[in-house]
């Protein structure tokens, strides 16, 4: 940047600047219009370069930034990795020492329990029942035997969605249960507290809750599918409820790992029992023993719950899966039977989670790809029959909210392109994804058939209310129409062939679009009679005969050049003509909508159609009196009778596969046709009419 550049620079820049003073400074110092320009080019440049060296700085600063966050990433995962590694060398140091210490504390330990058992169990259940006088609603919490107190103290209960503080409580920790009693703020006398939970230790996990600001000094309790979020006075507490909870709950463990390890294998009355030669399979049950003491087994029901508040469902039913293959042959004792309850409650929140990530209700976003990790942990529990009719309902509501959000097009046709494409692929997405996700369960395989027709219904709900209600042209419906069978031939390639449920859907709307349509022809066909002159048509150039010639070419008439005189002469009558183009048409389109079930539905219209063009002819040559004109007529006669219908019956057959024997049956068929049912004159040619009315031979050409 030159001097003036960085003199210029400083001035905007300094703190004092005035921008009023500036401007009129500058106006009064410069000589002209030019310098102001001259001057305000420089403040661009100026404020150009100060904009890319912002743009630079931001860049930089933004790539900084990333790489900051990346660095962070990184540490974050070393110190997770560095406080598992910690706490696992807690853990085994914590087990070393109590191994070493056990030889040494066993027998004083021993002692000091034959000296004073009575003494310590009665001081610890009197602390607990004094402790529990003050708590309204706990006279049986001491029913249970053995049972004691272990910890208490004030907790404050927060909201887990909002983190906004609920209530004070009192916690008391047995050591088989966890008591919550709510404080009573307004009460006088000894009752302070009332009775709020009670959880079994088995029945919950404990989770550290990280500190962050305000929120400090928490843990959490998970109780599926419920959780409870609880501060102490300071970390000092926090730390002691833990770590005492954590201790009492593996001395649980422990203390009926022993208590099963004591009881005797088999019991003496049993043995001096006589044998019953029909009892002897619950004989062999009662004497084996099922060792249910492992860890794995112990703290399996509190695993699951961990499994399913963090949503590892496959780790869920990996230990399902392991404890059922442990358990297929062991018998079914007592303790397996109260294992067993303790499971399949557990099976059941898992599955009401899985049905929940199944529900219409979630996001549909992600296609069926989305319900792959619910449904194939449904069907490995079991539940096949249910996952299928979730993972349907699910891609139901998916189907019907992708048609409902796709904009109506003004062009009916590309509106149909779009819905056909969102449609099929949808269904064929879906069909792939079921064949994968219930491969080896092939009942499952008729529900979808049921569904993905019912699919098909509200597609064609969609279809039918853009094509047929809005009153399209035949042609446009006929495109459509066509579009959507092709995309059902898509979904034939993996054996899901939907075309017959597609026509059955349309066969009804079809059917009045070419009733209506033939209407409409007719109709034109009788106003165009009424004006018949019975004239050769005079197209005045050679390109509107050359046009013409190439639209006859077009319909399949491919001699129509024998028809053609000198000039630009056309030796047919406009109303033939005309005819003959609209009646193509209609058979062209009626092909691209032609089902079985619509046979004789088309093939009725275009003997009705033809009807009337040989019905206004039969009463022409009757009412016409001149002789020239009775030839001309019969000359129209001679080409729909001889030219245009063969070409109709050979189309009609090319496009079905079936000859048009109606059609045959009005030119040469296996019985003559009477035109007119007032007419005097039967057709088995409209040559053979000519020469015996006449008496004449001609040729074709006119």
């Amino acid at each position: 940047m030159t001097d003036t550049g960085n003199k210029l620079r400083k001035q905007l820049e300094s703190a004092n600047f005035d921008p009023k003073q500036y401007v009129k400074h500058l106006s009064q110092q410069s000589d002209g219009d030019r310098d102001l320009q001259e001057h305000r080019q420089k403040i661009q440049t100026l404020a150009d370069e100060t904009a890319q060296n912002l743009k630079k700085n931001v860049y930089k600063n933004y790539r900084q930034f990333i790489e900051t966050a990346k660095e962070i990433s990184y540490l974050e995962s070393e110190m997770y990795q560095l406080s598992h590694i910690l706490t696992e060398q807690k853990s085994i140091m914590e087990t070393i020492t109590q191994a070493l210490l056990s030889t040494d504390k066993g027998e004083a330990a021993k002692e000091m329990q034959a000296a004073f058992p009575k003494e310590t169990e009665e001081v610890k259940q009197r602390t607990l029942t004094t402790l529990l006088e003050k708590v309204e609603g706990c006279k049986n919490i001491m029913e249970t035997p053995g049972r004691y107190l272990v910890y208490n103290g004030d907790l404050f209960e927060y909201d887990v969605d909002n983190m906004s503080q609920i209530q004070k409580v009192h916690a008391f920790l047995m050591n088989d249960c966890l008591l919550i009693a709510t404080w009573l703020p307004n009460r006088r006398g000894a009752v302070r507290y009332k009775y709020n939970a009670l959880y079994d230790l088995d029945s919950f996990a404990i989770v550290n809750v990280k500190d962050n600001a305000p929120m400090k000094d928490m843990f959490k309790i998970l109780m599926f599918p419920d959780s409870r979020i609880f501060q102490a006075e300071n970390s000092k507490i926090k730390k002691e409820w833990l770590e005492i909870l954590d201790e009492t709950k593996k001395n649980k463990v422990i203390k009926e790992r022993h208590k099963k390890e004591e009881e005797p294998p088999h019991s003496p009355v049993r043995q001096d029992m006589p044998k019953n030669p029909f009892d002897e399979d619950e004989q062999v049950v009662c004497e084996e023993i099922v060792d249910l003491s492992m860890e794995w087994i112990q703290e399996l029901p509190e695993d699951l719950d961990v499994c399913i508040a963090q949503r590892d469902f496959e780790g869920a039913v990996d230990l399902l899966d392991k404890l059922n293959e442990y358990l297929k042959d062991q018998p079914l004792t007592q303790p397996v039977k109260g294992l067993k309850v303790k499971v399949e409650e557990r099976v059941r929140q898992l599955t009401e989670v899985l049905v929940f990530e199944l529900s219409p209700d979630r996001s549909l976003r992600g296609g069926p790809k989305a319900t792959r990790r619910a449904v194939s942990q449904l069907v490995r529990l079991g539940q096949s029959t249910k996952a299928c009719e979730l993972f349907l309902k699910n891609r139901a509501a998916a189907v019907q909210t992708a048609i409902r959000q796709l904009r109506i097009e003004g062009a009916t046709l590309l509106y149909i392109h779009k819905l056909c494409n969102i449609f099929f692929t949808s269904l064929l997405e879906t069909a792939k994804e079921f064949e994968m996700d219930f491969a080896g369960n092939t009942g499952c395989y008729s529900a979808f058939v049921v569904w993905s027709r019912s699919a098909m219904k509200m597609f064609v709900d969609a279809f039918s209310k853009q094509v047929f209600d809005s009153k399209e042209s035949l042609s446009t419906a006929a495109e459509c129409v066509k579009v959507a069978k092709e995309h059902c031939k898509q979904l034939s390639e993996i054996g899901l062939d939907l075309t017959f449920t597609l026509q059955s859907l349309l066969v009804k709307d079809v059917k009045a679009a070419l009733q209506s349509y033939k209407e409409i022809i007719i109709e034109a066909t009788k106003h165009r009679d009424s004006e018949e002159m019975w004239r050769k048509m005079n197209l005045m150039t050679p390109e509107a005969l050359g046009k013409l010639k190439e639209e006859m070419r077009n319909c399949g008439i491919s001699n129509f050049d024998q028809y053609t005189g000198d000039g630009c002469w056309v030796s047919l009558s406009y109303t033939i003509v005309a005819f003959t183009k609209q009646m193509m048409a209609f058979l062209e389109e009626g092909l691209k909508l032609y089902f079985p079930e619509l046979h004789m539905v088309l093939l009725e219209s275009l003997r009705e159609i033809i009807l009337v063009a040989v019905q206004h002819v039969d009463y022409s040559l009757r009412c016409e009196q001149d002789s020239e004109k009775k030839v001309f007529i019969c000359h129209n006669a001679s080409f729909l009778y001889e030219t245009v219908l063969p070409v109709v019956e050979k189309r009609f057959e090319e496009g079905v596969g079936k000859p048009a024997k109606q059609l045959q049956d009005l030119r040469n068929g296996s019985r003559l046709i009477r035109v007119n049912p007032e007419s005097t004159i039967v057709y088995p040619s409209a040559l053979g009419f000519i020469r015996n009315s006449f008496g004449i031979s001609f040729p074709m050409v006119v």
